[in-house]
Formats: structure tokens, sequence, C-alpha cells
């Protein structure tokens, strides 16, 4: 039987671990050939690669920095001139830190933005012409609780999250004509392996009662970004999907 994604290119950036690496080998379960980005880290890229290809599926690794203008034309290039194009894109990369707003310091203010929010931004403006050349796509951002729940020493990665969630509804409408679809999927607080600089759980999140009485997987983040690329999700649009156990609630 044809899988459902089969067909379609996936673009997925930070994907070599945690959600982006989930997601990629989700979207490449159900048929799609994956472009796994990564800034540096080229070994966990081509680990990722090596799962997917290893299942049977087909996959490209594309290294680059989502908040270079250049780097990432540079990508669409090569993923244009191996794969043709995209139909589905995930923009996954972003940085975490914990400042305290009278600490922070306006360079750190503007790396977090720049990868979340104009990564986003930049991405879109890379690949939405070739969705539009080839009948349509989807387009899926990864925002987060803490912007809607109010957390302490993140107010970049809240400020960051809210625009990525206000861009995603203004591109639904404006590019709707062309049958591409904007959405956010906002985590709450997922079992993966933090980053050395993203420091700990804030305590606003990790002390939280989750009424389900405990963490998301990967997987299950990766399910709702499958939703909204796939089929099902053709006609969700312009929407921010939250998974978080059920502690904030819309």
């Amino acid at each position: 039987m044809t899988k459902p994604l089969a067909g379609k290119v996936a673009l997925i950036t930070g994907a070599g671990k945690n959600i982006g690496r989930a997601i990629a080998l989700k979207l490449a379960a159900d048929g799609a050939t994956i472009v796994v980005n990564g800034r540096s880290d080229r070994p966990i890229v081509d680990a990722v690669v090596g799962e997917i290809t290893a299942a049977g599926g087909k996959a490209m690794a594309a290294m680059g920095d989502v908040s270079d203008v250049r780097a990432v034309e540079q990508m669409m290039g090569a993923v244009i001139d191996r794969m043709g194009g995209v139909d589905i894109v995930v923009s996954n990369a972003g940085l975490r830190r914990q400042t305290s707003f009278l600490d922070m310091r306006l360079e750190e203010w503007r790396e977090i933005i720049s990868v979340a929010l104009d990564g986003a931004f930049i991405l879109a403006k890379a690949t939405v012409p070739s969705m539009i050349k080839r009948g349509g796509g989807a387009f899926v951002a990864m925002s987060g609780i803490s912007t809607h729940v109010g957390t302490p020493n993140r107010c970049h990665v809240s400020a960051s999250k809210s625009g990525l969630e206000g861009l995603m509804r203004a591109l639904a409408i404006e590019l709707a004509s062309h049958r591409i679809t904007f959405n956010c999927v906002a985590p709450g607080a997922v079992d993966t392996t933090r980053g050395a600089t993203a420091g700990p759980m804030p305590s606003t999140l990790a002390d939280r009662g989750i009424p389900l009485a405990r963490k998301a997987t990967v997987e299950e983040i990766a399910g709702t970004v499958r939703y909204l690329v796939g089929p099902e999700g053709a006609y969700t649009t312009g929407q921010t999907i939250h998974v978080n156990g059920g502690v904030f609630l819309t």
C-alpha cells in the first residue's frame, strides 16, 4: 500500500536529536523523503540520515545555520538540485537560554530571536516558492508553552515564540490561495536531553502540576506534526496546537 506521505519531500531544521529527530523518523516512516538539517554537529545529522536509510527510507543531510540567509539559500539550492523541491517544512531549530531580564544583554536577546523567529522567516522565504511550484504544502513551526504561561528568565524565548505564532497566522491567510498551510505546535514539558546551554527546566514548568502526571514523549510531539503535514491536516491552518498534558488550556 502507498504510504500517506509518499512522494513528499520534508525539510526539518534542528533534526539531529530530540523532537527534530523524532519528527524526521516519523515522517520518513510514512513515506516522506527527509532533508535532515543541523547547524554544526554533522555526526548526529548523519546518524539520523543513517537511521532513515537503514529502515528503507530516503534522506539527505543539509547543514546550515537557519539565521543565515545565504546558508539557507545554499541549502535550499542543494535540496532543489537533488530532490526537486520541498512540500513540507518543519521549523524546529531554536536556542534556549536562561538569563534574568535585568542581566540580559541585547546581544543575547538578538541571538535567540535570530534563530527561532528570524530563522522561520528566512526558511519560509527560501522554501515557499518551491511549495507554490509544487502545488501546495505544509509549514509547521515549533512554539512552546512558556510563552503562554509566563516563564521567568526566558523573556527572549517567550518573545520569539509569540512572534512565531503571529507569523504563522499571518502567512496562513496571505498564502492560503497557494494551498500552503501554516501552523504551530506548542509542546509542554517533554522528556528530552537538554543541552548544556539550556540549563535546568524552568521551575514554572517543572513544578507546575501536569494533569496527565507525566512529560510528553518526543514521539507524541512528532505525531502532532505528522497530522498537520499529512492529508488529514489539510484543512487546519493558522492554528497553534497545544500538546501539554492539560497544563495550559485554550
